[in-house]
């Protein structure tokens, strides 16, 4: 059994938490990190979450950070926390992996992407870089560089992606606050199929460098165990950097301070299919119940589509066109050995002209103006995160369905990739089967702060469980069955 505080098993703590027990020096950073890298070295052999672990360097950074607690100068407001990284992003003398054997760094970075850097500034211990697929290219996380990363709730499924291995590890407790990005759903899609909190922030938010492979659709954002260790992450993540063109004015927001404030008197929209997708009736059972309870919570709910049809034909013209143009300088010897489904959509992409791709921006444009219009009567909208409850690992899609691309059953998150919009997935409930069905909240430009309200609300209302929630020697019941330890096959 893992060490413990008075408040539970030391890699369960939040944010919140770990800073008090810091400051009250009834607990250590150097402790924390330990009971971190136990948990890695004892379930990641089972759901392959880390591309790499920086044991040493983290323990160092652990000791540093204790010394600072015990002196009562803590670096910022996350000095300790144990923090992950996604693979795709730089950090300053290590290669990224990118998932590949092929487009990985061969040289050490030089330099830190922001989100690195603004996270090394506030004290965060960096424990490890999580795995993604090729450049992020799909919404399920497996690779020929890495194998299959599996579900926590079931290892015969998979987490999603691209940030799954980021979802893995936070559902896991490997880890408090974890990096992913999100061009079509990449934070939302496993936070759903692993019960987590993630949050794609409003466009530009948080500083991104380099460019992502997929240009404006691309997003980097918080996942954590909680909606309150998101915006604390949030906080960190948006500070400024002069190296994003694209970055929004940084206006020193705090995501924490009216957190709790609720959701009353809001005008919610609840789209239960948003007028096209086709969702699998436990799913849609759990969201319609979620939609009561922010109602319950004093909100105005209404039953609407947001009025736009499907834009699945927009989506592939910006994504397949990114992953061609970031790999038009690789061999054909190369080529061969990428994921067989990246090469298959750099394939379609070489069919694309330069007209078909403004023509796929402008109808982006009134995709965007139709949301616009939209957040003028409604101040938030809710819909489910995912149409369907995790799949097979190591498979793009459910074997024996219609879908041709992963694109297709994550219908619900690359839309409000297009429009840019801040959008937030959190847990709902259980299926029969014990698979976690996540609740997507999705805000207005620049709202950041009123979808985390709402997602805060929600989760008091509705507290997750995660597959870790039964500890060694404990038995609870999860949806009538009972549960022992974590439950990997």
């Amino acid at each position: 059994m893992q060490p413990t505080s008075t408040r539970g098993p030391l890699t369960y703590l939040s944010v919140a938490d770990l800073l008090d027990g810091y400051k009250r020096k009834s607990l250590s950073p150097k402790d924390v990190a330990e009971a971190v890298f136990d948990r890695i070295e004892a379930l990641d052999g089972q759901v392959n979450a880390f591309a790499q672990v920086d044991r040493a360097g983290a323990l160092l950074a652990a000791e540093a950070s204790a010394r600072r607690w015990q002196a009562g100068t803590p670096m910022g407001p996350l000095d300790g926390i144990p923090t992950t990284v996604k693979d795709l992003l730089w950090m300053a003398g290590e290669c990224a992996g990118m998932g590949s054997r092929v487009m990985n760094m061969t040289a050490p970075a030089t330099e830190d992407a922001p989100a690195v850097a603004r996270l090394k500034e506030a004290g965060a211990i960096l424990v490890g870089t999580t795995h993604s697929p090729e450049i992020g290219w799909k919404a399920v996380t497996d690779g020929p560089a890495f194998g299959i990363t599996r579900n926590p709730w079931n290892s015969g499924r998979t987490p999603g992606g691209s940030s799954g291995g980021a979802a893995v590890a936070a559902a896991l407790g490997m880890g408090v606050l974890h990096i992913g990005t999100d061009g079509g759903g990449s934070i939302r899609i496993p936070a759903g199929f692993t019960g987590i909190a993630g949050h794609k922030p409003s466009f530009g938010r948080v500083p991104a460098y380099p460019s992502s492979a997929f240009g404006t659709v691309a997003h980097v954002g918080p996942m954590a165990r909680s909606v309150a260790d998101c915006a604390a992450m949030l906080n960190v993540l948006a500070r400024p950097d002069a190296r994003d063109w694209f970055a929004l004015p940084y206006d020193g927001a705090d995501y924490l301070d009216g957190l709790d404030s609720g959701i009353k008197g809001l005008r919610i929209a609840y789209s239960p299919d948003l007028g096209y997708v086709k969702v699998d009736p436990e799913i849609a059972a759990l969201v319609r119940q979620a939609a009561g309870t922010f109602e319950a919570l004093g909100a105005t709910v209404e039953e609407v589509n947001p009025g736009f049809d499907c834009p699945l034909d927009i989506f592939h013209k910006h994504w397949f066109a990114g992953a061609l143009n970031r790999t038009r300088d690789l061999t054909a010897i190369q080529m061969a050995a990428l994921d067989p489904g990246l090469v298959e959509i750099v394939e379609e992409a070489r069919g694309f002209g330069l007209l078909d791709y403004m023509q796929a921006a402008d109808r982006r444009a009134a995709l965007g103006r139709t949301m616009r219009a939209f957040h003028q009567t409604y101040d938030l909208l809710i819909t489910p995160t995912l149409p369907l409850p995790a799949f097979e690992a190591g498979l793009e899609f459910p074997a024996g369905s219609d879908y041709r691309r992963w694109t297709e059953w994550a219908a619900f998150s690359y839309p409000f990739n297009l429009t840019q919009q801040p959008a937030c997935s959190l847990p709902c409930g259980f299926t029969a089967d014990g698979l976690p069905a996540g609740l997507q909240i999705v805000g207005p430009m620049h709202a950041d702060a009123a979808v985390l309200r709402a997602a805060k609300a929600f989760e008091t209302a509705c507290p997750p469980r995660f597959p870790d929630h039964v500890y060694p020697g404990r038995q609870e019941r999860l949806e009538g069955e009972t549960k022992t330890s974590v439950p990997i096959a």
